[in-house]
């Protein structure tokens, strides 16, 4: 266990990030299935942004690797145009 108080206090901020980078990880992760489902072109491309803002923030919060975000848009992108 800790006995600095800065180490306790950087436990508890650890915490706290771990929770919200979870929660937004989570969330996109849900948005990403439910435009997938989506059979209607129109609808997806309109919610097509959406995601790939939730994506990039992801990114940018280091909650995932540029890499694997670049990978996701592409492959959402992808489906999206395969759409009939």
């Amino acid at each position: 266990m800790a006995n600095h108080k800065a180490t306790k206090k950087d436990i508890r901020q650890s915490e706290k990030r771990r929770d919200r980078n979870r929660y937004y990880g989570k969330t996109t992760r849900n948005a990403i299935r439910t435009l997938l489902a989506i059979t209607d072109k129109k609808q997806a491309g309109e919610e097509l942004p959406k995601v790939i803002s939730m994506i990039d923030k992801l990114a940018k919060r280091n909650v995932i690797h540029k890499n694997k975000a670049s990978n996701l848009k592409s492959g959402i992108v992808k489906k999206i145009n395969a759409i009939a």
